[in-house]
C-alpha cells in the first residue's frame, strides 16, 4: 500500500497506544515516520519495528525548544516533515474540589500547548515544501462535557478549536489541518482511566471499562487500528479538499 509513499511525518507521543498504531500505519503506507515521545526508550522500540522508515525522537511537548530540537534533527536528516500528527496527551479526572493549579496547568500545556507548538515548528518548513497535512488530537470528551473531567474536556474542546483556526489561517499555503475525536479506545491509558472511574464511582476496576465498550452503538470499544486507519486517510491525497474538520471516531457514541 502506498497512499503516503515519499512523504515524511512526526508522530508525536507515538511510542504506544494510538500513536505507536499511527506510525505503524504510516510507515505500512510509505511513509518515513519520527517516533517522538517523552518515553524515548518506548520510541526506539517502535521505531525499531519500522525498520529504515523509522527514526525515535525523545520529545517533551511542554517545551517548545525540545519540540523545535526534534523537528530541525527530521528535517536535517530526511529533507522536510510533510505530516505532523499531534498525538500526545494527558488525562486525569477531578471534581471541581480537587481541580489543582498544578493539573490544570499540566493537561492544557500537554494537550493544548503541545498542538499548538508543534503546528508553529513544523508549519515554515511545510510553507518551504509547499504544503502539509497536520491532524490534532481531540476527543468526544472535547464534544461535550463530562463529570469530574472538566479540565480535560476543556483542552479536548481547544483542540478543535485551534484546529479550526489554524486551518484557516494555513489554507492558502497549502497546509491542511484537521482533528480526530476518538471515543473509547482500548488503550494502555484506559487502565489509568478505568483506575480513576473506579475511585471517581466506587466501583470495581474493570467495571467502568466494560460498562462503556457495551455501551458504544457499534457494541465495543475502539482498537488503535481503528483511529489510525482514518489518520492515514486524512494525511493521504485522497483528503486534499478536507480541512477545518474534525472527525468523530468513536462506534457512533457521538453525531455531528
Amino acid at each position: 500500500m502506498t497512499r503516503l509513499t515519499g512523504k515524511v511525518a512526526l508522530v508525536t507521543g507515538g511510542a504506544r497506544g494510538i500513536g505507536r498504531a499511527i506510525c505503524q500505519a504510516y510507515a505500512r503506507e510509505g511513509a518515513r515516520v519520527a517516533v517522538a515521545d517523552l518515553m524515548a526508550d518506548e520510541a526506539r522500540d517502535c521505531a525499531a519495528t519500522l525498520g529504515d522508515a523509522g527514526m525515535a525522537l525523545g520529545m517533551d511537548v511542554t517545551d517548545p525548544a525540545s519540540i523545535a530540537k526534534g523537528v530541525a534533527q527530521v528535517e536535517a536528516e530526511w529533507g522536510g516533515i510533510d505530516v505532523l500528527v499531534n498525538n500526545a496527551g494527558v488525562f486525569n479526572m477531578a471534581s471541581i474540589d480537587r481541580i489543582t493549579p498544578e493539573d490544570y496547568r499540566r493537561q492544557f500545556d500537554v494537550n493544548v500547548g503541545g498542538t499548538l507548538f508543534a503546528i508553529q515548528a513544523v508549519v515554515p518548513g511545510m510553507k518551504a515544501r509547499g504544503g502539509g497535512a497536520i491532524i490534532n488530537f481531540s476527543s468526544q470528551a472535547g464534544r461535550r462535557g463530562e463529570p469530574n473531567i472538566a479540565v480535560y474536556c476543556a483542552t479536548k474542546a481547544a483542540v478543535i478549536s485551534v484546529t479550526q483556526s489554524l486551518a484557516l489561517e494555513l489554507a492558502g499555503d497549502g497546509i491542511r489541518v484537521n482533528a480526530i475525536a476518538p471515543g473509547v479506545i482500548d488503550t494502555p491509558m484506559w487502565e489509568v482511566v478505568d483506575g480513576l472511574f473506579a475511585e471517581y464511582e466506587n466501583k470495581p476496576r474493570g467495571q467502568k471499562k466494560r460498562e462503556v465498550g457495551e455501551a458504544v452503538p457499534l457494541g465495543h470499544m475502539g482498537t488503535p487500528e481503528e483511529v489510525a486507519d482514518p489518520c492515514v486517510f486524512l494525511a493521504s491525497d485522497e483528503a486534499r479538499y478536507i480541512t477545518a474538520q474534525c472527525l468523530n471516531v468513536d462506534g457512533g457514541n457521538w453525531m455531528s
